[in-house]
């Protein structure tokens, strides 16, 4: 039988190991399994301002994680938006633009949150990411800052390691943003309004 004490020290080097595990940089790549949304592009022009800082974005939700989401929040809304739009252009600055433009998107993260088991005692791994979408009319004059948050968790992080559940439930959280904007990004009340008068006007 095993004493106490080493017990004790089986236990806390079991703890130390888990915990080093946990630690370090998370990687997520873009998803593959994005469906294509089949939907009708509305015809606009427009430019999505993907600046080198938001395909570059590291979160660092808490000290022992960071999470690498620029290059694949960047490749999910190029291929949203140019679903979205017919007309569409991907710059990462506004200076590069020379033809007249309907709509100006710059898109930006607000906030990333992290929680894990021992934070919410459920045994899944949630990831929470705020996004504004500043949209600007022809003029590049502020037309609304849209907050869309973006959620995803594992279904049971039982079997999987610490790092690649976290990877698994940012993954969801991304592709998310699709099924967000292919619902709701033509109902943003200033966007609509803006698009029905410039109709008329035609």
């Amino acid at each position: 039988m095993m004493r106490p004490l080493l017990i004790s020290r089986v236990l806390t080097l079991t703890v130390c190991i888990l915990l080093l595990q946990g630690c370090g940089t998370t990687n997520v790549q873009s998803s593959n399994s994005f469906p294509d949304l089949l939907i009708k592009p509305r015809p606009l022009r427009a430019a999505v301002v993907l600046t080198p800082e938001f395909s570059s974005y590291k979160a660092v939700p808490n000290k022992a994680t960071t999470l690498e989401i620029g290059a694949a929040q960047s490749s999910i809304l190029t291929q949203v938006f140019s679903a979205l739009i017919d007309n569409v252009t991907f710059v990462e600055s506004v200076d590069t633009l020379e033809q007249p433009l309907d709509i100006i998107i710059r898109p930006s993260v607000v906030a990333v949150q992290l929680a894990v088991p021992s934070g919410n005692y459920l045994n899944v791994y949630e990831v929470w990411i705020k996004y504004n979408l500043a949209i600007s009319d022809s003029d590049d004059q502020l037309l609304a800052n849209w907050f869309m948050p973006v959620y995803g968790k594992t279904a049971d992080s039982f079997m999987l390691q610490k790092k690649n559940a976290i990877s698994a439930a940012t993954d969801i959280a991304l592709r998310d943003i699709g099924a967000k904007l292919a619902m709701d990004f033509y109902r943003i009340p200033a966007l609509q309004g803006y698009l029905n008068d410039r109709q008329r006007e035609q």
